[in-house]
């Protein structure tokens, strides 16, 4: 019972934080002082406290939209371990479940973008669902590297199994796995180079034009489903390059949240050094990272998988 509160208070409470610590870091890089780590919480505090306003045009489905969406991402978090090896709600095959979670969550936001008649919201989900579908099979790709050694899709038993020992040059297949799931995790969460959650350059924007109708409530279920899922690719990267004790436990937690933190760092380093690529160039990006995966499992098949 304790892991189980210690998870969901894990889950609840620490996605803000971490685009507070990417912004931090970006603000450091240009040598400003930036917002204060909290500042996403006082956003989403001030935008549950508004109004809402939705047109006569939408229907429910504008409006089950930001629901869904959130609601899908929670779900996911109950499925994917955190602190520990094991989640509240996982079982044999929860890697699947979990994938199409966040392309469930994904579909209502461009049905509710669809839903507003509004050619420019359609243009941003069209490549929502555009880059996404080739984000997916690098991500399933990564994934295998680390079921395919356990001989099961479910977190608990594949983390369980990574060789911790001789992790690196003796098992190239995992750093590539790593490689690519990065990747993913800039692509899936609308940061630079595939685009800039900040932007408003009408021909660039991708995930931002999507939510433009959003306002008050939903607005902040937007944004705090957006945290959710950064935080949830973070920490299949933690506990990929992580020892993170199966037990859990304090040590487990304290593994966890500095690794859960230095990937926001590392986020924010890749969003000051690089610049944002030009649309045509992100298929390349993403089948580049399908690629590596792809290299990484082939080398796993080809050393037979313990």
């Amino acid at each position: 019972m304790t892991a189980i509160v210690l998870h969901l208070c894990i889950l609840l409470a620490l996605p803000p934080l971490l685009v507070g610590i990417i912004t931090r870091t970006k603000s450091w890089f240009a040598g400003r002082k930036g917002p204060p780590l909290w500042q996403s919480y006082l956003d989403l505090w001030k935008l549950l406290h508004k109004g809402a306003v939705y047109s006569r045009t939408t229907t429910w489905l504008f409006r089950a939209g930001p629901i869904v969406t959130l609601a899908a991402a929670l779900a996911a978090g109950l499925l994917t371990p955190l602190g520990a090896a094991t989640a509240p709600l996982g079982f044999s095959g929860d890697v699947i479940l979990f994938a199409y979670l966040l392309g469930l969550g994904r579909f209502f936001t461009m049905a509710a973008a669809l839903d507003t008649g509004s050619s420019f919201e359609g243009m941003g989900a069209s490549r929502e669902a555009a880059f996404s579908a080739l984000a997916e099979p690098a991500l399933f790709l990564a994934l295998a590297i680390v079921c395919l050694p356990a001989g099961s899709a479910s977190f608990a038993e594949a983390w369980a199994s990574l060789p911790w020992q001789t992790w690196g040059p003796a098992h190239p297949a995992l750093p590539a796995a790593a490689v690519a799931l990065f990747a993913v995790l800039l692509a899936e969460n609308s940061r630079i180079p595939v685009d800039d959650p900040t932007t408003h350059l009408e021909l660039t924007m991708i995930h931002e034009v999507m939510v433009l109708d959003h306002g008050g409530p939903d607005l902040a279920f937007v944004l705090y489903a957006s945290a959710l899922k950064l935080f949830l690719f973070a920490s299949l990267l933690v506990h990929m390059v992580l020892p993170v004790p199966p037990a859990g436990g304090a040590l487990g937690t304290l593994v966890f949240v500095a690794g859960a933190v230095a990937v926001a760092v590392l986020v924010g380093i890749v969003e000051s050094v690089t610049a944002r690529i030009r649309l045509l160039r992100v298929p390349q990006f993403l089948v580049g990272a399908s690629v590596i995966a792809a290299l990484g499992l082939a080398v796993l098949l080809y050393r037979g998988t313990p």
